[in-house]
């Protein structure tokens, strides 16, 4: 069976229309999760807490995606 592992995270943007973070020390962890329905619910509830921030942004990392265990070499151990 595979796993689909989704993780949850979030913080200020420096640009609310740049996806980079004013300080990565403080990028809040919501979570890992074993679907997506599970990481989007986890990622609405973030979202909605910080709607009238327009900095504020969360995201759902497909971490299963990082590494295809059918292949001999995932793509992150290309970058090595």
């Amino acid at each position: 069976m595979t796993q689909r592992l989704h993780l949850v995270f979030g913080g200020e943007l420096v640009d609310p229309s740049k996806n980079v973070f004013k300080d990565v020390d403080d990028i809040h962890i919501v979570g890992m999760f074993p679907n997506y329905q599970a990481a989007y619910d986890a990622w609405k509830a973030e979202a909605q807490k910080t709607v009238d921030n327009a900095h504020m942004r969360y995201y759902i990392a497909h971490i299963h995606r990082l590494r295809d265990e059918e292949q001999e070499v995932s793509t992150t151990e290309e970058l090595g």
